[in-house]
């Protein structure tokens, strides 16, 4: 791979090549991505969405709107820094191109406000409840209609492949959704693969997957025009990574470690006084002693401790990304920035208190237990509207349920597009529009 294609400000659609060198610098095009994200519906909904905890009555806890702001204030940091290293290693970049370190920024920084664009209602537990209906419950009924690798889509039901199909379908007209430039669908892109196959890998690549089939025809372009190195054989799209993923990905690992668990301290799941030791164990060699000592207040020390910890990390990533580029270049880099960190062990120990106080706790796992029971039964109300859309057997009742629900070309439409687009309007619901249908759908109303 070579950065040159991996800048591509070409966009959906586009007939004639942008070339950076021409950009009008007051208002760049990779800048131009990051404000069609944040002025979209899909990202303003985010303010209702869970992060991890459901949203407290008594302290300030991140929603998925708060936290991908924040994990693209810390891409771009990345993205300008790793950008200037890149730059002075291939000086062409910028003399021949017109390349700046901050196009890389803005680039991390855009996709990395996006990451979570297509998470659904209730946290990661949405994801799971979604799947479990195709795997488990009554939409099993739909498996003999479908190609494996689509009821794969649906039973393991993917936030970051339904990211980039909100980020890049057509929608009411609108040719190319928000057709963002292909550099910024790149970074975007963690997973670039489909469901299937699913291998055994210590590949981070692989970890998940990326896109749809009822995306995959432009996912290939996307990544034909950026160069990404091509993993699968005829059959199976896979590829490596853009190498700008890798600092979106380490955006969101800092955040969620350090802000989470900060959410935790605050809320009272976690110790203060046990929870700061951990903190001052990853910032020992940079903290000012003199002046957390001064702190008098807890809160405004655990805000020095979370600014000195993020701001640690940011360094150390950037350090990793640099001393390894040709290999993730090449696409040999197979782990995440924070694994071949030198402070591997000490975020290891915060997730995992992270994960025995905060993702276990009562009020989690009850968001859990009401965001299964919420979302099947709104899938199984589609699906079955939608069934009977298929056979021209639409009740008044029906009709009220697809109201909201675009089917575009539904006569072309396949049972497989029927079903992704329930999911994706589904996944579009935020907590309380979830809750509200839900309630309306069992008569409760009022």
């Amino acid at each position: 791979m070579n950065w040159e294609q991996l800048l591509s400000l070409r966009r959906q659609g586009d007939t004639n090549k942008r070339l950076r060198i021409e950009q009008d610098e007051t208002r760049l095009g990779f800048e131009v991505d990051y404000d069609r994200i944040i002025f979209s519906s899909a990202f303003r909904s985010l303010q209702d969405k869970t992060q991890v905890i459901p949203l407290s009555k008594t302290s300030f806890v991140h929603t998925r709107l708060t936290h991908s702001l924040e994990v693209s204030v810390v891409g771009r940091s990345l993205g300008r820094i790793i950008g200037k290293a890149v730059l002075e290693k291939y000086p062409q970049l910028k003399k021949t191109h017109g390349y700046q370190s901050n196009d890389f920024g803005a680039i991390v920084a855009a996709a990395s406000l996006a990451h979570d664009i297509g998470n659904p209602p209730f946290g990661h537990s949405g994801e799971k409840a979604i799947g479990n209906y195709f795997l488990n419950g009554n939409g099993k009924r739909f498996k003999s209609q479908l190609s494996s690798k689509e009821y794969q889509d649906l039973i393991d039901f993917e936030g970051n492949a339904n990211g980039f199909k909100i980020l890049s379908e057509t929608k009411n007209g609108v040719e190319g959704g928000l057709r963002l430039s292909y550099a910024t669908l790149g970074a975007f892109m963690k997973y670039p693969k489909e469901s299937l196959p699913k291998r055994p890998s210590l590949n981070i690549s692989d970890k998940k997957y990326g896109v749809f089939q009822s995306e995959k025809d432009f996912f290939l372009e996307v990544a034909k025009e950026l160069g990404l190195q091509n993993r699968g054989d005829r059959k199976d799209i896979s590829f490596s990574r853009h190498p700008l993923a890798f600092l979106v990905e380490a955006a969101d690992d800092i955040c969620y470690t350090i802000i989470d668990f900060e959410d935790g301290i605050n809320l009272g799941l976690i110790d203060e006084e046990f929870a700061l030791e951990y903190l001052i164990k990853l910032v020992k060699d940079n903290i000012n002693t003199t002046k957390y000592n001064s702190l008098k207040k807890s809160s405004d020390r655990l805000a020095y401790l979370r600014s000195l910890a993020i701001n640690t990390l940011v360094a150390e990533v950037s350090s990793v990304f640099i001393n390894n580029e040709e290999a993730i270049l090449n696409g040999k880099f197979t782990t995440s920035l924070l694994d071949k960190s030198k402070f591997k062990a000490q975020v290891d120990d915060i997730i995992k208190i992270s994960v025995q106080k905060i993702y276990k706790s009562n009020n989690v796992i009850d968001k859990e237990i009401a965001g299964y029971k919420i979302l099947n039964t709104l899938l199984e109300v589609f699906t079955n509207s939608i069934e009977n859309h298929i056979k021209g057997t639409t009740t008044q009742f029906d009709q009220l349920i697809l109201n909201d629900l675009i089917l575009e070309n539904s006569e072309d439409s396949s049972m497989y597009q029927f079903l992704i687009e329930v999911c994706n309007y589904i996944s579009r619901l935020t907590d309380s529009n979830a809750m509200l249908n839900f309630h309306k759908i069992n008569g409760n109303l009022f």
